[in-house]
């Protein structure tokens, strides 16, 4: 039997504007970039796809497109050693694991298509559902925005929602303050920080969150302060946990963030580390006994979320859910603060809007 190869790679950049500008306690947009990369083989089309600058699609079209043509797209991890090894004199963190990322992510959906499966039959199925924690609150936001975008998440059956400090410290107390009046005493409310604190500012803000019960402080400092991180982990007040490892491209990065005892709950995101590294995160994380979260593209992680077997949920955040819903066809939808998987669908279960997606085009 003829062995399936990898015929053709597509990489498009899509700019899409914010429905307002947002910020965070590190950095500002009004748009976000989407790179998607389509993978053709035996009249079948993987897709995948990151959030990133438009050099990975450069990239991707350049350099990585030529080391998997002609490729079994089944033998993931041949494919996976061969990029990450093209980098080697370009840096293997940064632009190049966010091209290699869509890559894998294309991979993983086109061998679920070929073999006619859902992904998450084909990784293997832990759990129907993944629990959801609605993300945004950013520090444009005005205290009404801010409560009004909260509220409603609670009120669509989202039990957790988080918040962005950071931007002006001196009025952060507050503005959590006015979060919990707004989402009531029953949902639980995470705050976000992207590494704006210095360490005894962040632990000072971590006892201040703690009285509107705030449960989860994310990057109270940058993200590569393992010590900083760990005296938080260490300080901050019972029934807190620390969380960080979005910025993680490499297993050697998580594994390290796991054993410098940097964090209570580790965040991956297959969209810089691929499906690949998004499930070497979750062994680690079975090996250091700790749960893992999801960090943003919803619709990418829905099935990995699933299959994982140390998620705890899945960030559902407010630019990257917009930018699905406007980009993609079979996007899931929230239902009882969680996202199910479509498995009548094949792979991701998820299509380019042509149209649509044209408008934006890079």
């Amino acid at each position: 039997m003829k062995e399936p190869t990898i015929e053709r790679v597509e990489a498009r950049a899509f700019r899409i504007p914010t429905d307002q500008p947002e910020a965070d306690g590190t950095f500002r947009w009004d748009a976000t970039t989407m790179v998607v990369v389509q993978l053709k083989s035996e009249g079948v089309t993987g897709l995948g796809y990151t959030y990133a600058d438009t050099s990975a699609a450069c990239l991707t079209k350049d350099k990585l497109a030529d080391l998997i043509i002609g490729r079994n797209p089944c033998d993931i991890p041949a494919c996976w050693d061969a990029m990450l090894g093209s980098l080697r004199n370009l840096g293997e963190a940064g632009i190049g694991m966010l091209a290699v990322s869509a890559i894998d992510v294309a991979l993983w959906d086109l061998k679920a298509r070929l073999l006619d499966l859902p992904l998450v039959d084909l990784i293997g199925n832990f759990r129907d559902r993944v629990p959801i924690y609605g993300s945004g609150g950013f520090t444009t936001y005005s205290i009404p925005q801010l409560q009004q975008q909260l509220a409603g998440w609670v009120t669509e059956g989202i039990p957790r929602v988080k918040m962005k400090t950071g931007s002006d410290p001196g009025q952060d107390a507050e503005r959590v303050r006015y979060a919990r009046e707004a989402i009531g005493s029953s949902a639980e409310l995470f705050v976000d920080a992207n590494g704006a604190y210095g360490r005894k500012q962040a632990l000072h803000l971590a006892n201040t969150f703690a009285e509107q019960g705030v449960t989860w402080f994310e990057e109270p400092v940058v993200h590569h302060d393992r010590q900083g991180l760990r005296q938080l982990r260490d300080r901050a007040p019972c029934g807190m946990e620390i969380a960080a490892g979005e910025y993680g491209f490499t297993t050697g990065y998580f594994q390290q963030m796991l054993h410098d005892g940097c964090v209570d709950v580790l965040q991956a995101d297959a969209s810089r580390c691929g499906i690949t590294g998004f499930l070497k995160a979750a062994v680690l994380c079975e090996a250091y006994h700790l749960p893992l979260s999801s960090h943003c593209a919803p619709a990418l992680h829905v099935h990995p979320c699933c299959s994982a077997e140390p998620v705890r949920h899945l960030e559902y955040f407010h630019d990257h859910a917009r930018i699905e819903q406007m980009l993609f066809e079979g996007v899931p939808e929230p239902v009882g603060g969680n996202l199910l998987p479509d498995r009548s669908r094949r792979g991701m279960g998820l299509g380019l809007r042509e149209e649509e997606s044209r408008r934006y085009e890079l």
